[in-house]
């Protein structure tokens, strides 16, 4: 896709909006709708979105498979592990009230927790399923364009 200067100028100024729009969603979604799924896809179509510009070895070399693999469980283990925490606190799984001394401070801080360990482990594992595909499928060649 060398080529196409076109395709590479406009997907340059649209990945920082993509991301940073992740990273809103991100963070109003415990006051709004969004949160840590609707983020980790939109995080991961900002990295899609340069795979398909720039070629999916490119991104590979940005975020090597063994990379999304290891943050697919890190998110899992956060999500997992701040239920475990509140239930060695005394709580129900994921009863984030014994989180702070407030319960409406513990509510807050476990859904921002478990919201980070939902978009890390759904934005790796969109990316690793996109490369998976696409490595399998190998991409039009551009003479074939």
């Amino acid at each position: 896709m060398k080529h196409h200067s076109i395709l590479r100028v406009v997907s340059k100024l649209l990945i920082p909006p993509i991301i940073l729009y992740a990273l809103y969603v991100q963070w109003h979604g415990d006051y709004g709708p969004g949160g840590g799924f609707q983020a980790g896809v939109v995080f991961a179509v900002a990295f899609i979105l340069y795979a398909l510009v720039y070629g999916v070895d490119e991104m590979m070399r940005i975020l090597p498979p063994r990379l999304l693999h290891a943050l697919a469980g890190v998110g899992v283990l956060i999500y997992a592990g701040t239920g475990v925490v509140t239930m060695l606190l005394g709580e129900n799984f994921l009863g984030y009230n014994v989180l702070s001394h407030d319960p409406k401070h513990g509510q807050e801080w476990g859904i921002i927790v478990v919201e980070i360990g939902v978009g890390l482990t759904v934005a790796s594992v969109m990316m690793s399923i996109f490369i998976a595909f696409a490595c399998h499928n190998p991409p039009i060649k551009d003479e074939e364009w």
